[in-house]
């Protein structure tokens, strides 16, 4: 997992609440085992019609929008079911943060797993990027380190974030790459171990 210590990019303004995990990443997505090529498929039913043709009126398909990394959204996004396939698709896409007010807990969790950056600021901060991305143009800076948010116009926007989660994504770490930090520690402890049994036998 690469580490986020820093992000520039540009926001796509999402203006939907209850944004589920079906909807980032619809059910019959679902069938591959790799965590990578699941982008294209991103918001796919909010994306392009019946036919499979993009709808221009979806907010990520818009010209001035395009290459942006960073979404924005309203409350209670990444609700519904837990699947991990939603954190793994919009990373695929090419995003790298989420800012929205609030956040379903699993998907949140999830986010710091994958290599997302999910920040929670209030809602009238984030009426404030709403109004400032609508012309495509609207830049941030995230600082994980210092726990901002810097726009290019200059306004600043502080958030939480809780010390081992933010540790793990600036070192880059999910679960499995923290346990590698310990392999000389445990395979010592299973030398030990062996030993202990073996003398008990």
């Amino acid at each position: 997992m690469e580490p986020l210590i820093t992000h520039v990019g540009r926001i796509i303004p999402l203006d939907k609440a209850n944004v589920d995990t079906d909807q980032i990443i619809p059910k019959q997505f679902l069938k591959r085992i790799e965590r990578t090529g699941f982008g294209q498929f991103l918001f796919y039913d909010w994306r392009f019609d019946e036919e499979g043709k993009p709808n221009d009126s979806f907010v990520m398909n818009q010209q001035k929008y395009e290459g942006s990394s960073v979404l924005l959204a309203r409350n209670n996004f990444g609700c519904g079911s837990s699947r991990e396939h939603a954190p793994w698709a919009i990373l695929d896409y090419g995003i790298k943060v989420v800012i929205a007010p609030s956040f379903a807990d699993i998907f949140y969790n999830n986010c710091f797993k994958n290599g997302i950056l999910p920040v929670v600021l209030a809602e009238g901060e984030v009426e404030e990027l709403f109004k400032k991305a609508t012309s495509g143009k609207l830049v941030v800076t995230v600082d994980l380190e210092k726990q901002e948010i810097t726009t290019d116009d200059g306004a600043i926007y502080s958030f939480e974030a809780d010390p081992y989660r933010k540790q793990m994504l600036l070192n880059g770490l999910d679960d499995i790459g923290l346990t590698e930090m310990y392999t000389k520690q445990i395979s010592e402890y299973e030398k030990t171990r062996k030993l202990l049994v073996e003398a008990t036998i």
